[in-house]
């Protein structure tokens, strides 16, 4: 008798979908009397599974140190479908009992995947509290709740999976206004479930979370709520339309569609289609980081650069713009910098470079390595950059006959792709027309040669060169005060002596 009414739904769906011009407020009520017939078939073959005399046997199972209630195997169930729905196929059988699994009639204990396998895998029944005949659809209010219950409860088999807590960190930023009235909502139902029976929560438990295994699937399972028909039924009645997480109503459709306005809404083109999906596609590629490793790399390059900020430190030596020390000015003209000076060459190679004995010390790095013309091409470029507009032309050629042509006597290495977007830019030369090879150039020298300059012992010397003066002068200054000190008590004693003997 169940196969027959499944077949006659079937059909009458089908009879009416033959019809182009069905009126769409008859397609969604025939539509919502389907589900609603749908979820009566299944709920009824659910009430025959679990009978006590002809339904699968619901037993417990012991474990190895606790015990299992309620629970049924899914071989079971595939064997009662195929012997009381007259079945002779398994895979038809696990077909429909997995249709079944994912409105969440039946889930796997241990799963978050709500589908039937032929094995012993341990499966439970919903309570019907949870059916979806309740037409009970649950707000974001109430799945946040019950992920804030689960963090209140210290047990392994109700931690938060990782798309749990990303949902659960996403719920409370959109709704930080009222996370504490959520939280004292989730308290008060622990309290609530600390009073039940121990194995009464455990069942509870697991079927809340099937529930919500169907309304908030794992990523990359269907959700079979998504497209519920009874949703588009309620165009009829949109003041049942609720609100969205960001607290957005939702009023694209405040007309019945019986009485729609006489403006129409124009419908996307495919080419509105094509770029709202390159739009997506964009935006799932692009990287995202946590706000924590934000902070965490500005507090690591506020302290590298704290002693180079004259606002956080007191610069040494003085600013010569404001004091009559121009000890500064002649340091940075001086051609042997300071340690701090040739620290700072170690941030980054954009440091190495802005700084002119930088720039020059590792051009001796490269030319020491057989690869200078890398930065003598970089060099090259960034003046290009600068030059009058009319000398443009002839520089640029000049830069491709020493760098990039066949034979050049200061040859770089590039890709196929930057040699073929400059060699394009050059038909009509501009001061960015090689701004594709300076890139991968500069990208080169950065993962490359500036790693091997910074481990240089050229670049050691110069980053210790400071400390070894100033450590030989400071001994040289306490010797002399000890010398002066002992000849100063030499001398005292001679006069107290000459005294005495006088």
């Amino acid at each position: 008798m169940t196969t027959y009414n499944l077949q006659c739904t079937k059909r009458y769906l089908i009879s009416l979908l033959s019809f182009s011009t069905v009126n769409l407020e008859l397609f969604s009520s025939a539509l919502g009397l389907f589900i609603d017939r749908r979820c009566e078939l299944i709920e009824d073959i659910i009430t025959r599974l679990q009978d006590e005399t002809e339904g699968v046997p619901v037993r417990t199972v012991k474990s190895f140190l606790s015990k299992i209630p309620s629970v049924v195997t899914g071989s079971d169930i595939v064997q009662w479908l195929m012997k009381n729905l007259n079945i002779e196929d398994p895979a038809e059988a696990i077909h429909i009992g997995s249709l079944i699994a994912a409105q969440g009639y039946v889930f796997p204990i241990s799963d978050h995947v709500l589908t039937l396998k032929d094995d012993g895998t341990f499966y439970r029944f919903q309570a019907p509290y949870f059916w979806p005949s309740n037409c009970w659809e649950p707000e974001n209010t109430d799945y946040a709740i019950y992920l804030c219950k689960r963090t209140m409860q210290n047990k392994t088999r109700l931690e938060l999976a990782d798309y749990e807590a990303e949902n659960l960190a996403r719920l409370q930023r959109a709704f930080a206004r009222k996370w504490e009235f959520i939280f004292m909502q989730a308290e008060a139902q622990v309290k609530i479930d600390r009073k039940k029976d121990k194995t009464e929560r455990k069942i509870l438990d697991s079927q809340e979370r099937a529930f919500w295994d169907v309304h908030r699937p794992v990523p990359g399972c269907v959700n079979t709520t998504e497209m519920d028909i009874r949703k588009c039924r309620r165009l009829k009645n949109p003041q049942r339309v609720k609100k969205s997480v960001y607290g957005v109503v939702d009023d694209t459709h405040t007309q019945s569609p019986v009485h729609t306005p006489s403006q129409q809404i124009n419908k996307d083109t495919r080419e509105d289609v094509e770029k709202e999906i390159l739009f997506l596609n964009t935006q799932l590629d692009r990287h995202c980081m946590k706000m924590s490793k934000v902070a965490e790399t500005l507090m690591s390059y506020t302290d590298q650069y704290l002693e180079y900020d004259p606002f956080l430190s007191v610069p040494d030596p003085s600013n010569p713009w404001i004091g009559d020390d121009v000890t500064f000015w002649e340091q940075e003209a001086c051609k042997e910098p300071c340690q701090q000076r040739v620290k700072k060459w170690g941030f980054s190679l954009d440091e190495a470079l802005k700084d002119p004995v930088g720039r020059d010390q590792f051009l001796k790095f490269l030319e020491s390595e057989f690869s200078s013309e890398n930065l003598l091409f970089w060099l090259a470029v960034q003046d290009l950059k600068c030059r009058p507009l009319q000398e443009v032309p002839a520089r640029a050629q000049e830069i491709w006959q020493e760098f990039l042509a066949e034979g050049a006597p200061n040859a770089i290495n590039l890709d196929s792709h930057s040699y073929e977007r400059t060699s394009q830019n050059l038909k009509d030369p501009g001061r960015y027309s090689f701004e594709d090879a300076q890139d991968h150039i500069y990208k080169l020298m950065k993962s490359d040669s500036y790693p091997r300059f910074q481990r240089s012992n050229a670049y050691q010397d110069l980053l210790l060169a400071r400390k070894k003066p100033e450590t030989d002068q400071g001994r040289r200054t306490s010797l002399e005060k000890f010398t002066r000190s002992v000849g100063k008590s030499l001398t005292t004693k001679r006069l107290t002596g000459l005294m005495q003997s006088s």
